[in-house]
């Protein structure tokens, strides 16, 4: 999902484009609710009685293992071509495991570090729509609320609701599609692109569907719950959710950027998508083009913590959380999509992509596991798959075997959309 489920790829120029920070589509087809509702919340474990930690679902991180682990990594960067990576692992009774792989430049031949910075791409959407989801517990907002109640001019805003954007139904033309803001990235990644700049290339489309016909992953629908957070607290998305997501979850070195910054330490970010036929470094690149939908920094140390409280709802109101992993869409056999959140056989979470850099963050509640991939490219492997996909179904093969994490490169024909009650 931007940043990652899956990713589109536009080839314009002799470049190929991101044209979404991650998503469930390399094919940009939409997909249709299939399957019962309710199969991410039925994978959460109660909090007060949780789940035991099987070795059939999480394997002990015993020598054995962890060397197991690192062939697996190290198999999986060969194949897809990345450079470097850090990969996480977590679960109680089971051990703990951080390792960095590769370089983090090129040019000077320095190695990865387990504490660098990275850009996560679209798992910057598990925070909007968790600040959306606490406006909602506030009693500030209401899920079913039209958009057109807090922004003007958006094409059917008076039908979008914002539990249409969060589930990714709204029928907005995603802005990354668009063939004018593809040749202005292309053009000048560093120059950076207001939130209504981003929603002017998406308006100038009709919609592709009306609201809760189907499923169509959209950078263009977080945009503007960014918006509507801002209208509703009266602060900039980026301290609000410092105060009230990060700052309360204890992530200390997770941030919402104002422009190109990118603290130290961090890996060079290779990309291919710079508009010629080599590789170029794209760390600099200002990810203002997606804002609250991928423009967040973090630390593997934070997106491990994020993990659990993400899945497990420890910001938000239990009935609010409830709602948030019922997925109104599945988009292929085990995989569905809630608020800003989706499931990949029993693991809770979100990927990310954008020039440079990817990442999957996400958590099994059946053992209560977290892992983290972060890697130094955004470059599909030769087989068209994320290459954090790659890595992160290589690991979970080994670690476990019952819940192995996917995200197929390129999704099967969608099925006739069909209506879905809204709620």
């Amino acid at each position: 999902m931007s940043g990652s489920l899956f990713r589109r790829r536009d080839v314009r120029a002799g470049a190929a484009l991101v044209v979404a920070l991650a998503l469930p589509a390399s094919t940009g087809a939409a997909y249709a609710a299939q399957g019962p509702p309710g199969i991410l919340a039925a994978a959460l474990p109660s909090e007060a009685e949780p789940s035991p930690s099987s070795d059939g679902a999480f394997r002990a991180l015993t020598p054995q293992v962890r060397a197991q682990v690192d062939a697996a990594v190290r198999g999986a960067l060969e194949k897809a071509g990345v450079p470097g990576a850090i990969v996480s692992l977590s679960a109680p009774g089971k051990g703990e495991y951080v390792r960095a792989y590769g370089v983090a430049d090129k040019a000077t031949g320095a190695p990865m570090r387990t504490d660098f910075n990275t850009r996560m791409g679209s798992e910057t959407k598990t925070f909007t729509v968790t600040a959306i989801l606490q406006l909602v517990d506030r009693g500030e907002l209401k899920l079913d609320d039209p958009i057109g109640k807090y922004v003007d001019g958006v094409p059917n805003g008076g039908k979008i609701t914002l539990r249409d954007l969060a589930d990714m139904r709204s029928g907005l033309f995603n802005y990354s599609e668009d063939p004018d803001f593809q040749k202005q990235l292309l053009e000048n990644p560093r120059q950076p692109l207001t939130p209504q700049q981003l929603l002017d290339y998406s308006f100038r489309h009709p919609v592709d569907f009306q609201p809760d016909a189907r499923f169509e992953y959209s950078n263009t629908n977080l945009i503007l719950l960014g918006l509507v957070v801002e209208k509703v607290s009266g602060q900039p998305l980026k301290d609000f959710l410092r105060e009230n997501v990060t700052g309360p979850a204890g992530l200390p070195d997770t941030f919402l950027p104002t422009g190109a910054e990118f603290p130290q330490p961090h890996a060079q970010g290779y990309t291919d998508q710079g508009g010629g036929p080599a590789q170029e470094i794209a760390t600099d690149w200002d990810p203002s083009w997606a804002w609250a939908a991928g423009a967040m920094i973090s630390t593997v140390r934070d997106l491990r913590s994020w993990a659990r409280t993400v899945a497990t709802g420890t910001l938000l109101e239990p009935n609010t959380q409830a709602e948030r992993l019922v997925p109104r869409s599945t988009f292929a056999p085990g995989i569905g999509y809630g608020m800003g959140i989706f499931l990949t056989e029993g693991w809770i979470g979100h990927n990310g992509s954008l020039p440079g850099y990817e990442s999957v963050t996400v958590y099994l509640p059946e053992a209560q596991a977290t892992m983290v991939v972060v890697l130094n490219t955004d470059d599909p492997a030769p087989d068209g798959q994320e290459p954090s996909t790659v890595v992160a179904e290589a690991v979970t093969e080994v670690v476990s075997p019952e819940h192995v994490y996917t995200v197929p490169a390129t999704p099967a024909a969608p099925t006739k959309p069909t209506p879905t009650p809204s709620s």
